[in-house]
């Protein structure tokens, strides 16, 4: 989860590593870091966010052509000038960042302990760091080599990058289940945990895969396998503009890529969808459509947000393609030892591809003969490189730690696979399967109007901003929209709620009903709607404060809210791409007016590379 930026080459590596340690702060912002040499080691650390450490460093020695940077999101040691990374060797020479969990670290450190090694921090990453050393030391052997044989007794998760100040014309990495993304210039190399530092100035990166050592040097580029032989190194182009990673005049990133929805949905569909032809094209299907036809279960796999999505895709699939789909979060299918038969199909959500518990849950569901089918945003990602088959949401960069345009990318993918799925296996009829390409195709326009009511969402954020808890209720195909807008607000706004389904606040959540709960009902016109009204009936009768999420023309719920936000009609199937945009903009206003940073939110971070 952590950032990690470095450079080698003809430019002074300060700046570009500042900039892209600005860019990745949206990986954890706990405190940063960064080490250069220039005549000698030079390491500067501080905890708190970027700004904080360029405060300290005015008027430092910052020249050098090459360097190593790290934003960090604390694992193992609380936020502090001495956790913060880079970290330094015994002898002050190396200087290294880490991304990922050292999972074997104690005894690792009782054996340097007993060597007489010291410790200056709390952290896995100097532990290894000391460790490398201590087998170059007895080893005789060169920095390369020893990183080898070190992380061939590591156990966890990593990304780290070294520096040493006898060989300034060196970086040494490595990666296991961590991204490290590496962009090659003419004379100068870029390395990140993600390609938004790297954009700037190229264009052609390499995905390092785990298990592989980099030696980079300003003109050269050698990747080796833990068995010391050498690796193809496989250059692929970026398909994303420095515009896409800037804020474009939106005060916050959130803000922007709530907005960028109506497009982000558009190329989501564009080129996969033809409603007037009735076609869905999607190579990732079509060329298992007989494994996902014939699968006797699909398995959705995924956390947080991804989650939810999954969630919703379930109520599709079973209802479009009669297919039995189980939802299951990552971080605990990962432990369990679950049944899974040949042809059962795995579907991993994923926004970066990188999510950890997703990646080591489809590595053992594939080993069980399971077929892989990822579902992510980034270009290049683990999760894509794994799967047998899938597809990109297109959503473009996602900065704001808390996801909301590849949600709805998500749901666009996942719906229009149903729908190839179910025409496909002869479960939907020709005309309600044109009906839903109609219907889906219609959104990015649906979400565009939502987009002209913001102020509305505004006002209801500004009246309910104090509140101390809510409660958010759905049925149906709203249920996982309700869950989700509950995240939302937790995240942004660190206001206590919970999501459930309607029907179910009757057992022991209405407990919770007085005239100061706000319960946000997701309600828009469904096979569920008579329901949903009695079920606000029933807050109404306990004083409950009830703000709804409704269907344009409903006349009966905005006769019973206190607070009502209309969305344009849809079916069903499709309305959680419309009833979920209300709840992000209430999610963001809210956290705005409580004086937040929405975009880096306490304790969070974008991309979850580690347990």
């Amino acid at each position: 989860m952590c950032g990690i930026v470095a450079y080698i080459g003809h430019r002074q590596a300060y700046p570009v590593i500042l900039k892209g340690l600005k860019r990745l702060e949206y990986r954890g912002y706990d405190s940063a870091g960064v080490a250069l040499v220039n005549h000698g080691l030079h390491v500067y650390k501080k905890k708190g966010k970027v700004a904080d450490l360029e405060d300290t460093l005015v008027g430092k020695d910052l020249q050098g052509s090459i360097g190593i940077g790290h934003t960090r999101w604390a694992t193992h040691g609380e936020p502090s000038d001495r956790n913060s990374h880079p970290h330094t060797s015994a002898n002050g020479k190396l200087a290294m960042v880490h991304n990922g969990i050292i999972e074997n670290y104690a005894p690792l450190k009782q054996e340097l302990l007993n060597k007489g090694y010291t410790f200056a921090s709390d952290t896995d990453t100097e532990v290894l760091l000391k460790f490398i050393e201590d087998i170059q030391i007895n080893n005789e052997c060169g920095l390369e080599e020893a990183v080898r044989i070190a992380l061939r007794r590591i156990v966890g998760a990593y990304v780290i990058v070294i520096v040493d100040q006898d060989h300034p014309d060196t970086l040494i990495a490595a990666r296991k289940g961590s991204p490290l993304v590496i962009g090659i210039g003419k004379g100068e190399h870029f390395l990140a945990s993600d390609a938004s530092p790297i954009v700037e100035y190229t264009k052609e990166v390499v995905y390092v895969n785990d298990y592989e050592v980099a030696i980079i040097r300003p003109d050269e580029l050698i990747l080796k396998n833990l068995g010391n032989e050498r690796q193809t190194p496989f250059i692929t182009k970026l398909d994303i503009e420095l515009a896409a990673i800037e804020k474009g005049g939106y005060p916050h990133f959130m803000l922007k890529e709530i907005h960028e929805q109506p497009h982000t949905i558009q190329d989501c569909l564009r080129g996969r969808m033809d409603p007037a032809a009735g076609t869905i094209t999607m190579a990732g299907v079509q060329n298992h459509l007989q494994q996902l036809v014939n699968a006797p279960r699909i398995i959705m796999v995924a956390c947080g947000t991804s989650w939810h999505a999954g969630l919703v895709a379930e109520y599709v699939f079973e209802e479009l393609c009669r297919i039995p789909v189980e939802v299951e979060y990552a971080s605990e299918f990962r432990y369990r030892n679950p049944v899974i038969h040949h042809g059962d199909v795995i579907v991993a959500i994923s926004q970066s591809g990188e999510t950890a518990d997703t990646l080591v849950a489809i590595e053992r569901a594939k080993e069980q003969g399971a077929t892989i089918f990822g579902i992510v945003n980034a270009v290049g990602s683990s999760i894509a490189r794994q799967s047998h088959a899938g597809a990109y949401t297109h959503s473009g960069p996602e900065i704001g730690v808390a996801s909301t345009k590849a949600f709805t990318g998500q749901l666009a993918v996942l719906t229009m696979m149903a729908l190839k799925i179910a025409a496909a296996k002869g479960t939907i009829d020709v005309k309600r399967y044109q009906h839903l390409c109609a219907e889906l195709a219609a959104i990015p326009e649906k979400v565009a109007a939502i987009l002209q009511k913001t102020d509305l969402i505004k006002k209801i954020a500004d009246k309910y901003k104090d509140a101390r808890d809510f409660l958010y209720l759905g049925r149906g195909y709203n249920f996982p929209v309700a869950l989700e807008g509950a995240l939302k607000l937790k995240e942004i706004s660190y206001i206590h709620a919970e999501g459930y389904p309607a029907a179910e606040m009757k057992h022991g959540p209405i407990a919770l009903v007085d005239d100061r709960l706000p319960v946000v009902f997701v309600a828009t016109r469904d096979s569920y709607h008579e329901k949903i009204v009695s079920n606000i009936q029933e807050i109404k009768a306990r004083k409950g404060l009830v703000l709804a999420i409704t269907s344009e023309n409903d006349e009966v719920i905005p006769t019973m809210a206190d607070d009502v936000f209309s969305v344009p009609e849809a079916d069903e199937i499709v309305a959680p791409l419309l009833s979920v945009v209300p709840l992000q903009l209430l999610s963001y206003y809210v956290g705005v007016a409580k004086g937040f940073d929405v975009d880096k939110p306490r304790n969070l971070a974008k991309s979850v590379t580690v347990e």
